[in-house]
């Protein structure tokens, strides 16, 4: 049966105007404007990160040409196929490759994507689902792997999650819990103690605790997950286990990381970077097929909100701010 695929589409567009960006919800945005693509998507969910925050709040080195719609995350249903891969009404997602940045993104209610970029959305997972989990979850679950190919294992020690209450911070805590980790959970906000243990931290810690006096401070941490980079970040460093790695994949509270060479050199320290965006799609699947089976159902519940369109705007303000708790999952056809 075919879908009838409609003259145009709600979403939310960026514009800008001398040097200042605006976003503004449309209705009747025409389809025809949708950039080229082999599969055209009907949109169900999409999902809040922190660089949708900065790309809608015109922060500098996100988006790359305007107009844009935003979200760098999507999930929906095939409306059009010209590529074999894909047939109509399959269930897919995509997360990064420049959408919302460079490529029209998920903040709508129609997506226009090339056939590489797209995943089908594993059995277990609704739309929304899959976008609760989103770039944030995938990121987590490569930070995971990350440590894991690096000789992490649960008997290992403690492993320290920074940001523990944001999106990433909430699946890797999760995550590594269900694995049977020892994990403990770095806030800056006291008042998520309670959400991070149903998660599964075994401790909590502010994270003042993790901010380094020296360049080597006393052995802690056989393995972290950082997404919030600076004065933090290199705190981890100064602590980790001789032969321990942290995985990099944020910057949060900083680009900036004021540490020395001396965790390196001296413990054999690894730092990793983590990049979901342009990460090859046979890893993305091994990732998905592992979130899949290991993510535990707690965090699809207690970890997630759904927002309209309307809110975005509102919301981008507030991950900026690091007042959104775990996951934020947009719903264009709200």
């Amino acid at each position: 049966m075919t879908t009838a695929v409609p003259d145009a589409f709600r979403a939310l567009i960026l514009s800008q105007q001398d040097g200042t960006v605006q976003a503004s919800l449309r209705d009747d945005l025409p389809t025809s404007e949708l950039p080229e693509g082999d599969v055209l998507v009907a949109v169900e969910a999409s999902s809040l990160n922190y660089k949708d925050g900065l790309a809608v709040l015109g922060r500098p080195g996100v988006v790359r040409s305007y107009p844009m719609v935003p979200g760098i995350d999507l999930a929906g249903t095939v409306l059009e196929s010209s590529d074999e891969r894909h047939q109509q009404g399959e269930r897919v997602l995509v997360t990064g490759w420049g959408m919302g940045e460079r490529h029209w993104g998920g903040y709508a209610e129609l997506a226009r994507v090339p056939a590489d970029w797209l995943i089908r959305i594993p059995e277990r997972f609704s739309a929304r689902d899959a976008m609760a989990v989103g770039t944030a979850g995938l990121t987590a679950m490569l930070c995971v792997m990350a440590l894991e190919e690096r000789g992490l294992t649960p008997g290992a020690g403690e492993v320290v999650v920074t940001g523990a209450a944001g999106g990433v911070g909430s699946v890797a805590v999760a995550l590594l819990a269900a694995r049977g980790y020892t994990v403990v959970a770095s806030t800056g906000r006291a008042q998520e103690q309670d959400y991070l243990r149903r998660l599964g931290a075994h401790t909590v810690i502010g994270r003042e605790e993790l901010l380094a006096r020296r360049p080597l401070e006393r052995e802690r941490w056989a393995g972290a997950v950082d997404s919030v980079g600076g004065d933090v970040l290199a705190g981890v460093l100064a602590s980790l286990r001789y032969g321990a790695s942290a995985t990099a994949c944020g910057l949060a509270r900083s680009s900036e990381l004021p540490t020395s060479v001396l965790p390196f050199i001296l413990r054999g320290a690894s730092l990793l970077g983590i990049d979901s965006v342009m990460c090859p799609a046979e890893k993305r699947q091994e990732a998905w097929h592992r979130l899949a089976g290991e993510l535990p159902g707690v965090l699809l519940q207690e970890g997630v909100t759904e927002q309209p369109l309307s809110e975005v705007p509102r919301l981008a303000r507030e991950i900026l701010e690091g007042r959104v708790r775990g996951r934020t999952v947009i719903l264009p056809r709200a």
